[in-house]
Parts: structure tokens; sequence; C-alpha cells
């Protein structure tokens, strides 16, 4: 059994053997060979008066290994000056955090390992970033948009880099500071040319490739900064609204949508698609209000297996929008990952290791 901590996931992982991973198991979901459960929050009241505490689970199984991953997070909503909103989250302060991926051999079911979610989260987001990129950005894209500058967006752009012959990119955040640094780091890091600019407009301008990377509670683009033949992704379930979804061609979702009717179910609460919500009616006045309707869009998109058996179209003529709806497959990307990172660490001797008879018992559950 081992312990495999961020240092080690940073040394072994790459982007291109996160994408292939995923890839594999995504289309191995559309065979039926791979199976996962849509991420699901708990929301409970917490100690601060303005916040919530949020515990989330995902689950899955690709290529022999089963992965849950266990967030567990104080959530809070900051209203900036000018009005926009944010969620934020910590774990006991500011600045730390515990998310935890437990991974199971399936052949035997052994506890294999419990590996810090950090590396492998902004691994596996910008990977299936990516992999929608593959399958409808223009074989000749070589420019990226970005909005934000935060640590997706930097695996966002490293996986652009990784399926199209990225040359430029230019990126916007709202502060000059953020975008300066990730425009000199990622120019350094990706050998291309990044440059930092004043507005969300600038840079999506003459894009190949459009992605919004912040944790807006807002819709980040707006459809008329959209142009004939670029690529539209996103990172947060807000940043994206049905008006910019209606002048896109083509609408492929990475994972289907999946169903809730538990009681004290609700969509849509802050960016979790599913949550279970427990505390008084005053305690619940402290988070935002949930989505209603029963959809948050209009727009019921086909997804990943759909687009790769052939029942959906992906993008067939150079000049149309193409939209990846970033989101879900959670499960298989961390029993994919984590699973390849565990061969890659066993490979490597590294990480900690622990007695695997500390995790098992003789008393039947």
């Amino acid at each position: 059994m081992l312990f495999i901590h961020n240092d080690v996931a940073h040394e072994l992982l790459t982007m291109a053997d996160c994408i292939e991973v995923q890839d594999r198991a995504f289309r191995d979901q559309a065979e039926g060979t791979a199976a996962q459960k849509p991420r699901s929050d708990i929301y409970a009241p917490c100690d601060l008066d303005h916040g919530y505490y949020r515990g989330g689970t995902v689950e899955g199984y690709s290529g022999g290994y089963f992965a849950v991953r266990i967030k567990s997070d104080i959530i809070t909503w900051p209203v900036s000056p000018d009005g926009s909103w944010n969620e934020d989250k910590h774990c006991i302060a500011p600045g730390t955090y515990c998310g935890l991926v437990i991974l199971y051999a399936t052949a035997t079911g052994e506890p294999l390992a419990i590996i810090n979610d950090g590396i492998i989260q902004h691994m596996r987001v910008g990977a299936s970033a990516a992999l929608g990129a593959r399958y409808l950005a223009r074989e000749d894209a070589a420019t990226v948009g970005m909005l934000g500058s935060g640590g997706m967006a930097r695996t966002y752009l490293e996986g652009f880099c990784a399926v199209r012959d990225i040359r430029a990119a230019k990126v916007f955040s709202p502060t000059r500071a953020n975008r300066d640094a990730f425009a000199a780091e990622m120019s350094d890091r990706l050998g291309i040319a990044v440059a930092a600019v004043d507005s969300p407009q600038e840079a999506l301008a003459g894009a190949d490739i459009v992605s919004t990377c912040t944790s807006s509670m807002t819709p980040t683009l707006k459809p008329e900064w959209l142009s004939p033949g670029q690529h539209v992704t996103m990172l947060g379930p807000s940043e994206v609204d049905d008006a910019v979804l209606e002048v896109c061609d083509v609408r492929i979702a990475q994972a289907a949508e999946g169903g809730m009717d538990a009681p004290g179910a609700e969509r849509g609460i802050g960016h979790s698609a599913v949550a279970w919500v427990a505390g008084t009616a005053e305690e619940r006045k402290r988070l935002p209000a949930p989505k209603t309707g029963g959809r948050r869009s209009a727009f019921r998109l086909p997804d990943f297996c759909d687009l790769v058996t052939g029942r959906a179209e992906g993008r067939t003529a150079a000049d149309q929008i193409t939209f990846y709806r970033n989101l879900g497959n959670q499960g298989l990307q961390f029993s994919s990952v984590g699973g390849l990172l565990y061969e890659k660490a066993v490979a490597a001797k590294k990480g900690r290791s622990m007695p695997t008879e500390w995790f098992l018992e003789d008393i039947r559950d």
C-alpha cells in the first residue's frame, strides 16, 4: 500500500499520458467496459456564518482500477466590488485543502494507494479539456485565447499544446499581476508566445481555441466575442450560459447528466451539479439559491460516448463553432489517472510504503 503525495505525482505524470489514459477510459465507457458514478456533494453547516461545509465524492472503474475521490471543503461565495462573485474553498484555513484518492485493484480487491488529489485534479481536468480539443478543434488550430490565469488555466494550455500545434496564446484575468505571471511562466514552460492582455475581448479575438478557466458564479463569455471556426471549452458550470450555446454549431458534453431523486437533493447549488443539503432554514440562507426547473440549460447535449460511437456528429466544417462541456466523468478520470500514477510510482519506487494489513480487517461488514 502506497501513500503518493503531490510531489511524486508532479514528477511522474505527463500531460500526454493523462490524455491517453482518459481517452481510453472514456471510450471504454462507451463500450460498456468502464463505469462511474457522477459527482455528488453533501452540504452541512460549518462554523463560518457566511459559508457552508461541502463533502464530495466521485467513484469510477477503468482498466482494472476502482477509485474513490473524497473532498472536504469549507465553501464561501465572495462578492467583488463590481458585483461579480466566485466560489472559494479551503480546509481548516485559507490556503490549505484536503482531497484524497483511494485506489483499489479490482482483480483482487486489494487497496493499493492513497493519493493526494491536487496534481491529479489539475492534470485530469486539463487532459479532458485537451480531449475536447482533440476531437472538435480545427486540425490547424494554432492560437489560444484564455480567460483565467490560475492552476487549471495552466494545465488547460498545456493540454491544448499536447493535441494541437499551438504557437501563441493570449490570457486575460482581472488581476494584472496574475495574468503577467501566467504569461511569463507558460511562455517559458511551453516554448510558445503567451501574452497578457487587458480585456476578455482582446484575449479571445482571433483565437482558434477559446477557454474560460475561472471559479465564477456568473457567465464569463459573451456570444458576440466568438467568431466562426473557434472551439470553446470551460471549467466551471456557470461560466457558459445558453446565450453562448445558442451560437455554437456543435455542442458536446463530456458526460451525460445523471438523475437525482433522494430526499434533500438539490440541483445547482454553487458549483455542485448534484447536492444533498442539511441545515436549518436559517442556515441554508448562507447558500446560493439553487437552480430551478430540473435542468441548468435548455440544451440537452450529446456526450463523449455519442461522439466517439458516431451517434453524434463533431466538427464537419472549418467555420463551425464547436463547444465541449468539460464536466463529468470524474470517476473515470481518477481511476485512469490514479492507476497510471500508481504504476509509475511502483516502477520508480516512489511514494511512502504502508503495510496493507493496516487497511484490512477480519470483521465482515
